[in-house]
């Protein structure tokens, strides 16, 4: 994101990083917790790019969680979008978390689960010590695997029935058939925690808003090109080279729908 961020900036465009809740040191800021639901906080830093700052052109780009956020937002929005938000990006987007859990928790990715639950594990200790009695921590003790992390922590505080009620209600493939703006999907065929079937359903493939990039090889939000040059991280020069393609080419969408507009 930070590469993606110093593209963006080098070429004379703003550049905005959204932190998701108690990431980046925000603990105190919220008692809330983050979850791959929450397309709303990005809907809110759109309509503040919009209002506040008067911006003509947006583009969002997220990367894993991030990616299924941003598809989630575009494909809630539909074809109501704001005219201001030109198109979204997503690279090795977990837009069926499910799967993507289920991945995740296979014995050869046995040493990434368990630094995701051990990381996910310090960051509630560290919000419990900034609100204290808002969480009861004792059933994380017990916990192992994403799955049940969700389940007694995710889906406890964040309004859920359990795990897989949030899979279920936070995936964006639910809605990535409805997305009205150009859309541009990177993914690794060998993504070890996204697999690749996601993408061959229906609703991605059937949508003409939607453009997929699937090289065999690229893991999960890796993309490290062997050759040197602008090329040298080919995922964040796609979505940069997709959004200034249509920021050229697509001055404003109302313009496009209205074509005799004056």
């Amino acid at each position: 994101m930070r590469g993606l961020a110093e593209r963006a900036f080098a070429a004379g465009w703003n550049a905005v990083r959204l932190n998701q809740r108690n990431c980046g040191g925000t603990e105190s800021l919220t008692s809330t917790l983050y979850n791959s639901g929450l397309s709303g906080d990005y809907r809110a830093v759109l309509i503040e790019l919009i209002e506040r700052d008067s911006l003509s052109q947006i583009f969002f780009a997220g990367y894993s969680m991030g990616g299924n956020l941003v598809l989630k937002m575009a494909g809630e929005l539909a074809c109501a979008a704001p005219r201001q938000l030109q198109g979204v990006a997503a690279v090795c987007p977990a837009l069926e978390l499910a799967l993507c859990v289920d991945a995740v928790g296979l014995p050869s990715n046995f040493v990434y689960e368990r630094h995701f639950v051990s990381d996910l594990k310090d960051r509630m200790r560290r919000k419990a010590k900034l609100f204290p009695g808002k969480f009861d921590l004792r059933p994380m003790e017990r916990v192992r695997t994403l799955r049940e992390f969700d389940d007694v922590i995710t889906a406890t505080y964040c309004g859920f029935r359990d795990a897989s009620d949030y899979y279920a209600r936070s995936s964006a493939l639910q809605v990535v058939g409805e997305i009205g703006v150009p859309t541009l999907v990177v993914t690794a065929q060998d993504d070890p925690f996204v697999p690749f079937r996601s993408f061959s359903d229906p609703a991605i493939v059937k949508n003409v808003r939607v453009r997929l990039i699937a090289p065999a090889h690229g893991g999960h939000c890796a993309f490290i090109s062997r050759y040197s040059g602008d090329d040298r991280f080919w995922a964040e020069a796609r979505v940069m080279e997709f959004c200034k393609e249509l920021s050229a080419a697509l001055p404003d969408r109302e313009e496009i729908k209205e074509p005799n507009r004056k």
